[in-house]
């Protein structure tokens, strides 16, 4: 416990913006169509021009308020039934309805909002911050994986439990995709790697999970079930890791995994 890492988070880990300029890229002309209502006298007019010329301009406006179009929205329009907001962009009344009650047509009328492009980037960046969970997980894999490649020892990356019918056998439906495999003549290492910066239910849930299945891997002959995990959010989980331990034979973290390099190259 002692040995546990307050972050795993390098600079850049907040953002990619590599992903995020080319989420706006994909709608950059439909934004800088719509940029013509920005500053109009009559945002009705301007919403007609542009219906008129290309009506498709409007299917990309959920993301001025922060929502993904592919999550299919549901919200009550003004008559208070329940529809999918993209429905909102078949009509041009449809389209008025939307921008009077987001908020937006106001924006657009006093000129808050310059170019719609910046505005998108930016908003592109703000929901980027919520896949720094998902970023976190890979940040970890690929220390572990620098780690390995430092030390000489080959492995593979995301391989499925159904490679070895033997091993799928024990684990029944449950097809289990592992972070990475390390194969020596001996024994055939199935490793999870994981970081966590705080606590929560999910720590509990991981500590459960692997502690079902690490006994099934084990019980095949040459086979061995790792687990690398490290963070502080640990401390408030430290039962269910001690819980775990008692369970799992092999859990390390980035301190500790140096026991598990002499294990493998031995």
């Amino acid at each position: 416990m002692s040995q546990l890492q307050e972050t795993n988070q390098t600079l850049d880990f907040f953002c990619d913006f590599d992903k995020i300029a080319a989420n706006v890229d994909q709608i950059k002309l439909s934004l800088c169509m719509l940029n013509s209502m920005i500053g109009t006298t009559d945002l009705r007019r301007s919403v007609e021009n542009i219906w008129n010329r290309d009506r498709s301009a409007f299917s990309v406006m959920d993301i001025l308020i922060a929502v993904r179009s592919e999550g299919k929205k549901v919200v009550l329009n003004s008559a208070g039934d329940s529809i999918i907001l993209d429905r909102l962009f078949s009509s041009v009344d449809g389209v008025m309805e939307y921008l009077e009650g987001t908020g937006l047509a106001e924006l657009f009328r006093q000129k808050k909002i310059n170019d719609l492009v910046d505005y998108v980037f930016g908003i592109e960046t703000g929901l980027d911050s919520n896949a720094r969970k998902n970023r976190s997980g890979h940040v970890m894999e690929g220390r572990v994986a620098n780690i390995l490649k430092k030390h000489g020892i080959k492995f593979r990356q995301e391989v499925y439990s159904t490679e070895w019918p033997k091993l799928q056998r024990v684990l029944g439906d449950d097809e289990k995709r592992f972070d990475f495999v390390i194969q020596t003549p001996k024994k055939t290492y199935l490793i999870e790697v994981n970081f966590y910066s705080g606590g929560g239910s999910k720590l509990n849930e991981v500590a459960r999970s692997y502690s079902d299945i690490a006994p099934k891997i084990n019980s095949v002959t040459g086979f061995e079930f790792v687990w690398v995990t490290d963070g502080i959010g640990w401390r408030s989980a430290k039962n269910k890791l001690q819980e775990a331990y008692r369970i799992i034979p092999s859990i390390y973290n980035l301190t500790s995994i140096k026991e598990f390099l002499q294990e493998v190259k031995g």
